[in-house]
Formats: C-alpha cells, sequence, structure tokens
C-alpha cells in the first residue's frame, strides 16, 4: 500500500516538475504539436493596442513577450488592471503577516500589488502613463455582470463596496456592473484602441470569465468585437506543465482551449529574460505562486482570435 502511493507521488513530482532530463519529453511532444500552428501577425494589431489585466501580473503572464514586440515596433501599449488582486488571503497572510487577511491588510496587499503592476510595466517598456487602475474588487467581477450590475457588491474580503485607492481612475465609485462597465468605457474612449488582448471565457478565474463578458459586451455594442484577441492564464488540469521556470521548453495549448483556434508568438531570448524579469516584479505572488508563474516564461506565447461559445450577455 504504501509502497504505490510512494510511486504515485514520485510519478506525480516527475509530470509536474519534469527535472533534468525529463524536460525532454516535454519539449518534444509541445514542439510537435505547435507545430501546425500559425504565426500571430502583429499588423493585425493596428497602432494602439489595450491590454486588460483582472488582476495584477495576468497582464506578463500572457503577454509579457507580445508587449514587449509591440513597443519595439513603435506601437502604444496600454494596460488596464480591473482589480488590484486584493483579494487573495494567503498572499496577505505571508505578505502582511497577520493571521487576519480582511479589511486593512487585504488594502494594504492590493496597493503593494498595483506597485508590483507598474514595476513590471516599465521593465516592459510601458511608461506609468499608459496604465489604469480601475480598482473594482477581486473575485468580484464576474457577480458584477449579472447579480450586481446595478446594486453595490460588498468584497467579503476588504469589506469594502466602493473603489478604495485613490490612484484608481474613479475613487469612491460603488461596485457595480454598471460602474465598471462606465469606466472601462471611459478608457476605451481615452486610448481608442485599435486592438484589445483580453483573458478568455474559458479561462477557469471567475474574474477572467468576469472581464471577458464585459469585454465582448461592450466590444459588441461598439460594433468591434473583432478587435479582441484572447488569452488565457487559468488553462486547467495542472496548467502550463512542467511547473517552474524552464524557459528552453515551449508553451503548449491550455486543455481548456483545445476546440479553439490558436496563434503562436515565438519569443526571442532578449524577451524571454525581460518577461522573466518582469514576473519576478510580483514579489507577493511570487511568495506561493512562484512554480506557477515562471512557467508562463517560455519560448513562446499562445493566443485565440476566436470568439469563444462561453461568451454570453447576463447585464
Amino acid at each position: 500500500m504504501w509502497l504505490w502511493i510512494v510511486i504515485i507521488l514520485v510519478v506525480a513530482f516527475v509530470v509536474i516538475n519534469a527535472p533534468g532530463i525529463f524536460s525532454r519529453f516535454y519539449k518534444a511532444s509541445y514542439t510537435r504539436r505547435l507545430g501546425h500552428l500559425p504565426m500571430l501577425e502583429q499588423a493585425q494589431l493596428g497602432k494602439r493596442v489595450l491590454v486588460l489585466a483582472p488582476h495584477p501580473d495576468d497582464e506578463v503572464l500572457a503577454c509579457g513577450g507580445l508587449i514587449q514586440k509591440a513597443h519595439k515596433a513603435g506601437l502604444e501599449v496600454y494596460i488596464l488592471w480591473l482589480t488590484s488582486g486584493d483579494g487573495f488571503e494567503w498572499d496577505a497572510v505571508m505578505v502582511e503577516h497577520t493571521l487576519h487577511p480582511k479589511g486593512q491588510a487585504a488594502l494594504e496587499l492590493g496597493q503593494t500589488r498595483m506597485g508590483e503592476a507598474l514595476e513590471a510595466a516599465q521593465i516592459l517598456g510601458i511608461p506609468p502613463e499608459r496604465t489604469f487602475f480601475l480598482g473594482y474588487p477581486d473575485r468580484g467581477l464576474l457577480p458584477m455582470q449579472s447579480s450586481y450590475f446595478n446594486q453595490p457588491y460588498r468584497s467579503p474580503l476588504t469589506d469594502v463596496d466602493s473603489v478604495p485607492y485613490s490612484q484608481a481612475l474613479s475613487p469612491g465609485a460603488t461596485f457595480t456592473g454598471a460602474n465598471l462597465q462606465k469606466d472601462f468605457q471611459a478608457v476605451l474612449d481615452k486610448v481608442k484602441p485599435d486592438h484589445i488582448l483580453c483573458p478568455s471565457p474559458v479561462d477557469a478565474h471567475p474574474d477572467h470569465q468576469g472581464t471577458a463578458e464585459l469585454t465582448q459586451r461592450v466590444m459588441g455594442e461598439r460594433g468591434e468585437l473583432h478587435k479582441i484577441t484572447y488569452w488565457v492564464v487559468h488553462g486547467g488540469a495542472e496548467w502550463p506543465l512542467p511547473k517552474g521556470y524552464k524557459a528552453e521548453l515551449p508553451l503548449e495549448i491550455p486543455p481548456r482551449g483545445h476546440r479553439l483556434s490558436w496563434e503562436v508568438l515565438p519569443l526571442e531570448a532578449e524577451e524571454i529574460q525581460l518577461k522573466h524579469q518582469a514576473t519576478l516584479a510580483h514579489k507577493t505572488q511570487m511568495t506561493l505562486l512562484s512554480h506557477f508563474m515562471l512557467a508562463f516564461v517560455r519560448q513562446n506565447e499562445l493566443f485565440s482570435l476566436q470568439p469563444p461559445e462561453a461568451s454570453h450577455n447576463k447585464a
């Protein structure tokens, strides 16, 4: 009995972490499967690109390489964070050194994560004046698209029902889907993006699903759904595999996105290095999630132009 348990644990460790020579099996398999994918054409992005991030760090994990390429090519790249990442309880325990990671501790975590986001953005070449924080509740974006579209949502973690951050676009705005949509539209009106990089509705995280739903609704009303390109961070089944920093490996299509049409963006050595540095800038997240986050620092990034069938208009 115990022997089988030990064998299973050893196999699981090898599969998830792929130490040493085992990484070669991943590289051979992934390279073959990615070989048929078309390349992402940078020309389709236009001149002004808006990257949407439900939380600080999503923009680096999914788009850190593309952000660099677009910036180096002379495109205007903007980043919009919808929440400040203040809803990660265990993160607050570690960072704020408290056994009660709610209220003020959660708000202080949000402030810290916004600072990390600006540092990471500058590493990728994006200055503060091309960034926006909305400050809406972590873990609240999806319910704000339905039950709380017109009535206030109170965050169970920060214990506030309005935007608490002075550097946000609309400090004091009540947490409703209507206000979130209003602020998003204000950013769109200011940036006038030719293209938007947005989380896919197939992403497993509810805040990513809420961001996708908001984006599809607003861009649909504007007749601009064709301007959206999708990415995934929470792709299911322990993806990405293997875990940890293995920059020599490709990034494989996520299990939750196998029905979508994907395009691949190969990264150069310098771009991989800077993406690694930008990932490390999110110090609060690295405390607990380093193996997960560093698994996105790979030879390529993946994007889908296909509007997933999972989109719904619940407002």
